[in-house]
């Protein structure tokens, strides 16, 4: 006994203090994607179009934009000839809206807090029934990590539960599958009321790489209608952590 007390001293404190403060992150982590102004040399256009796997880079009559939602983060388009895009390393990726996850220079997504009756009713106790439809399991196991010591999710009253009807929303990973389709829809509407849908990595918000497979749905939101995006191939805990704590109005580094 005296040895397991001696070892649980020495491991010290092991859990985040996030969210007073962000822990550091590894020097790889891209992070969130940024539009700068500025001219594009000559072909941009069709350099630029070329440069993404999912089509998240792109140009219409606004000019320059990069849709986060169908971002896989690879890192490509910092490749682009005029320097107009780079990676922040900011963690803050997740939206309340798809609109809002439409980067162009000068904006970033925002998470709006949920209306005052739905965020009193989960602010103290959120619970989530996790819903892999057809994911690699990449975005699962970030979602895993999340109930490990580091990140302690319990700590603010957010847990997974093994039954919709335990739930108060569901996290939908994944492009949704023609096979998981049906599966998604019914576990959402087992959720009683009031309820969330939370749409996690890039599949489950747009189809990712899979969007133009005819066997998936392109993602959550034409199965259910999603209040939070989070984006991310596979969105990192703390960006999942992030965007659930601003959702509930937890305030934020």
């Amino acid at each position: 006994m005296f040895r397991i007390l001696l070892e649980r001293l020495q491991q010290g404190r092991r859990t985040v203090a996030f969210p007073e403060s962000v822990p550091p992150l590894p020097p790889r982590y891209r992070g969130r994607p940024e539009l700068v102004d500025g001219p594009c040399v000559s072909d941009c256009k069709a350099v630029c179009a070329g440069l993404c796997p999912t089509g998240a880079l792109g140009f219409d009559h606004d000019g320059l934009y990069l849709d986060l939602g169908r971002c896989i983060l690879c890192g490509a388009c910092a490749a682009c000839p005029g320097g107009r895009v780079r990676f922040t390393g900011d963690h803050r990726l997740a939206a309340t809206t798809r609109e809002g996850l439409i980067l162009r220079p000068g904006t970033k997504p925002e998470v709006t807090p949920l209306e005052p009756a739905r965020r009193k009713l989960f602010a103290r106790s959120l619970k989530l029934r996790q819903v892999s439809a057809g994911g690699c399991n990449a975005c699962e196991a970030d979602i895993n990590v999340l109930g490990t010591v580091v990140y302690d999710l319990g700590r603010f009253g957010i847990d997974f539960v093994a039954s919709p009807r335990h739930a108060d929303g569901v996290a939908v990973t994944g492009p949704v599958t023609q096979n998981m389709y049906q599966a998604t829809r019914d576990t959402f509407d087992a959720v009683p009321d009031p309820r969330l849908a939370i749409a996690v990595g890039a599949c489950a918000i747009s189809g990712g790489i899979f969007a133009a497979s005819a066997e998936t749905r392109g993602g959550a939101p034409g199965v259910v209608p999603v209040d939070l995006y989070v984006p991310g191939c596979p969105p990192h805990p703390l960006t999942i952590l992030d965007g659930l704590l601003r959702l509930l109005g937890v305030p934020t580094p």
